[in-house]
């Protein structure tokens, strides 16, 4: 699939490194064929050293050198690597960007490149573990989407979708998911302690919940409402605590908490300004 291709990332962060570490584990590529451009020279060669990789501070340079170019920048960075690389594609190359809330459109404008994919991965891809929703212009070629895929897939799991649309839906659900997750286990970490666990213990049996949960839900292809009401016997302790959750309005208050990341995603995506949330 990758045969004498090289594959350049604009980008050598965290995802970056994520999306090269998984690549190389699966054997997909040789570190030959990967070529990582970053402004910190430190950090380049950081990269080389780790994964044998080649690397540059210039992103013409691997943008050139590239049959697949991977955005794996910050959307601040947008305005000046955007210029930088345009004109350095060839028409048969794959612009590949995991840019959030980055549109089609601003991509292939800025960089005058029509093969464009745009995805959206999440934060757990830094293990391997992440969920990757991914769309493409039509100029991207059959073979191309398999590229893609393949190299989505280093991260966790992708799902492809046949509008743009998603992807902001995405971006308010999965992408920007794991800080509700992480917000809800700190909430019952600190109910344990409130409890009278100590911290240490508290977060051992909130992972190890939290875990398992998803797990088990996976495992019985049950509806997560059934698997609720498993656990939830009349008048029981479940019961009683879901009936205050539910009073506080807890559904409500996370529907309009993802509907407002998803307004905001499509915001940015306009190229409104990131002044944060208005109180």
């Amino acid at each position: 699939m990758f045969n004498e291709k090289t594959i350049a990332f604009v980008g050598g962060g965290t995802m970056g490194e994520a999306m090269i570490r998984g690549l190389l584990a699966q054997g997909s590529v040789e570190p030959g064929q990967i070529i990582v451009a970053d402004p910190w020279a430190e950090r380049v060669v950081e990269l080389i050293e780790k994964y044998g990789i080649r690397g540059t501070e210039d992103n013409r340079e691997a943008a050139e050198a590239g049959q697949i170019v991977v955005l794996s920048i910050k959307p601040q960075s947008m305005p000046y690597v955007l210029p930088e690389i345009r004109g350095h594609l060839r028409r048969q190359d794959l612009l590949l960007s995991i840019i959030a809330g980055a549109p089609i459109k601003k991509l292939a404008d800025g960089t005058a490149h029509a093969a464009v994919v745009r995805s959206m991965p999440n934060t757990p891809a830094q293990i391997g573990q992440g969920i990757t929703v991914w769309t493409a212009t039509p100029e991207v070629t059959e073979e191309q989407q398999k590229q893609a895929q393949a190299i989505l897939q280093s991260l966790g799991q992708e799902i492809y979708v046949d509008e743009e649309d998603y992807l902001d839906m995405a971006t308010a659900l999965s992408g920007s998911g794991p800080g509700y997750v992480f917000l809800f286990m700190e909430a019952l970490i600190d109910a344990g302690v409130h409890l009278g666990f100590s911290r240490r213990i508290a977060e051992e049996l909130v992972f190890q919940t939290m875990q398992g949960s998803v797990e088990y839900a996976r495992r019985s292809g049950k509806h997560v409402a059934e698997l609720r009401n498993q656990v939830t016997s009349p008048g029981g302790t479940t019961a009683a605590a879901l009936y205050h959750m539910e009073k506080g309005g807890l559904r409500t208050v996370m529907s309009r908490g993802i509907w407002a990341a998803y307004e905001r995603s499509r915001q940015l995506g306009q190229g409104e300004p990131d002044e944060g949330p208005t109180l």
